[in-house]
């Protein structure tokens, strides 16, 4: 009796994920399915594993930096490397799955309700000292408490951290069935408490923090460039998550004023690599003697991403724009096909959903399952979300598109604005439409033009304003600002990330990632259901139910993407031949002397 009694207590005292012993336990975590790469696989496939160290590459950045501290969100960070590693890695190849970085192995239990990291023994700060459990329970609580607005909501559900062994730490979490939270707490950046206990995290700072990762500020000059050094003793350097990359001594970050200047030190061969993302650059401004020669590469490399939503972005916190048949009515005045073939070259594809270029993107009527999702929701949405498919507008790209402008007058009116001596007012208040686009770049105004005079037929005025990177910034993170043109990246596998994007929660908070001011209570349900998908193909239907719903709100006036990365090069470099679904990295290449040596002598000859 008395040992029954003891195991009873015992049994009553326990924690109850002790009493239901964990399922899984691995070296790496799949958001659905099994990890592509099983437990001691040597390298992930699209790197060369035998990529020599050496070298240095010089990388072109446009605006400038006053802050090496990325988290907080104030003043403009450095944008470089993470000098910080995180508990676990993504691959490039899938969906969603991460594999071990600080992290050696991770447990979770079937429901995902909590998760256990062990750490690596071997895991050091650039100081020498080790990572520990308590600077990953730090992480966590610096980054919700006195991190920029995404990490609150990126990390709402994660309670805080417990050390559970000399080398395990479990984070539990709360708000029901989320299967991503395991993956997103592993791709915390782990900040050393030791340096910044005493420190003010949520000022800007010129002091390179203490990092983790394969480089370190070497050297830098406000504003101007940043030097980063390849640290030779980085203890990850032969896990199979990092081998093949990493692969530069040195790699330069210049800072040009606008993006003119940085084609034009990409030519001179001030800097060896460029994405290029203006179609007319990429048309007309490389026919040069080095691209015609091969010294300077210029390729079309496809890729597998999500296309993401770039747009022409509406402030609807502004009286003018709060009604969403002006919202839609003002997208009739873009003309795409007009921009493509006279601005774009042909180059670009119409953007039509949230998650083009992927399964996730919705199409045609709801029906099935998707239809299901929306059903209980009929009565708060728009009836042509269930009875039209969401297309947008189109044009015979002569620049004239009359029958857009017949549909767009038609909504105005009926959202209480006229015409009188061609100018757009309000009927009940006699005030004018107006406003004004943000710009932070000058490439940008080309574009914006011919919207603007196409606005201008309707009796709209819109005002372009071009300002700087710093202005801009603060702007749109105060909400100062009637029009942007902004985005949202996306993944394959969307989730936690999306309250941040259209939740009610960040409609009104500063520097969060709804500029738009979405807050519809259907919008935070369908999220709230994305982010419970049971599995991938749930998530696809849910995903799409969430994009038609987007795509209906007129939220936005979409622009334009390609499946491509348009990249130029000197030909000093080497690369892998497998070019992984999210596309080119130069994280993956390697300097290659021989090439180096054959392209001066070829320059100098």
């Amino acid at each position: 009796m008395r040992t029954l009694f003891l195991l009873m207590l015992c049994a009553a005292l326990a924690p109850s994920d002790v009493r239901a012993e964990p399922v899984h336990r691995g070296h790496a975590i799949a958001m659905h399915g099994e990890p592509k790469y099983r437990t001691g696989f040597p390298h992930f496939d699209y790197v060369n594993p035998e990529a020599p160290k050496g070298g240095r590459i010089r990388l072109g950045r446009r605006g400038s930096f006053d802050t090496f501290n990325p988290y907080n969100g104030k003043g403009n960070a450095a944008g470089m490397a993470n000098p910080v590693e995180t508990l676990m890695t993504n691959s490039a190849d899938e969906a969603f799955t991460e594999y071990g970085l600080i992290a050696e192995s991770v447990e979770w239990p079937e429901d995902r309700s909590w998760v256990t990291f062990h750490l690596r023994e071997e895991a050091r700060w650039h100081d020498g000292r080790p990572i520990t459990v308590e600077d990953v329970i730090f992480s966590m609580e610096k980054l919700k408490t006195e991190g920029e607005p995404f990490y609150r909501h990126y990390y709402h559900d994660v309670g805080k951290g417990e050390k559970i062994g000399p080398r395990s730490v479990r984070f539990r979490f709360s708000g029901g069935v989320n299967r991503e939270l395991p993956l997103i707490v592993g791709q915390l950046p782990i900040l050393p408490k030791h340096y910044w206990e005493g420190r003010d995290f949520k000022a800007t700072t010129l002091d390179p923090p203490l990092g983790s990762g394969p480089y370190r500020v070497a050297t830098f000059e406000t504003g101007r460039y940043v030097e980063l050094e390849r640290v030779e003793d980085y203890w990850g350097r032969d896990l199979p998550a990092r081998r093949g990359t990493g692969n530069f001594d040195r790699i330069r970050y210049d800072y040009y004023r606008d993006t003119t200047a940085i084609r034009e030190a990409l030519k001179a061969g001030d800097i060896d690599y460029r994405q290029e993302n203006i179609s007319k650059s990429w048309a007309t401004e490389y026919d040069i003697e080095p691209v015609r020669e091969g010294w300077l590469k210029k390729e079309s490399i496809e890729h597998g991403r999500v296309a993401g939503m770039q747009a022409f972005v509406f402030n609807a916190r502004r009286d003018i724009f709060k009604d969403r048949r002006v919202r839609r009515a003002l997208g009739y005045a873009f003309d795409f096909e007009w921009s493509n073939r006279t601005l774009f070259y042909g180059i670009y594809k119409r953007t039509e959903s949230y998650f083009d270029n992927s399964e996730l993107a919705s199409s045609g009527v709801p029906r099935g399952r998707e239809l299901e999702l929306l059903e209980p929701y009929r009565e708060s949405l728009p009836p042509e979300v269930f009875t039209e498919p969401f297309e947008l507008p189109k044009t015979d790209g002569q620049g004239w598109p009359r029958e857009n402008y017949r549909a767009a007058l038609r909504l105005l009116k009926a959202a209480g604005w006229e015409l009188r001596d061609l100018e757009l007012v309000h009927v009940e208040t006699g005030k004018p439409m107006a406003f004004e686009v943000l710009l932070n770049s000058p490439a940008f105004e080309r574009v914006f033009l011919p919207f603007a005079r196409n606005l201008k037929r309707l009796g709209v005025e819109a005002r372009v304003r071009i300002v700087d990177a710093s202005q801009w910034s603060q702007r749109v993170r105060g909400r100062d600002f009637d029009m942007i043109v902004g985005g949202w990246g996306q993944s394959h596998s969307p989730g936690n990330e999306q309250r941040d994007y259209w939740g009610s929660a960040a409609a009104d908070q500063f520097a969060s990632r709804n500029p738009v001011g979405i807050a519809d209570p259907v919008v935070d349900a369908l999220v709230e259901s994305l982010i419970a998908a049971p599995d991938r193909q749930e998530l696809i239907y849910r995903t799409r139910a969430l994009d038609r719903v987007l795509l209906h709100g007129y939220w936005i006036i979409p622009n334009w993407h390609t499946s491509a990365d348009r990249v130029l090069y000197w030909d000093r470099f080497g690369r892998p031949p497998t070019v992984p679904m999210n596309g080119v990295n130069t994280n993956r290449w390697w300097f290659d002397p021989a090439k180096a040596a054959a392209l001066e002598a070829a320059r100098a000859g």
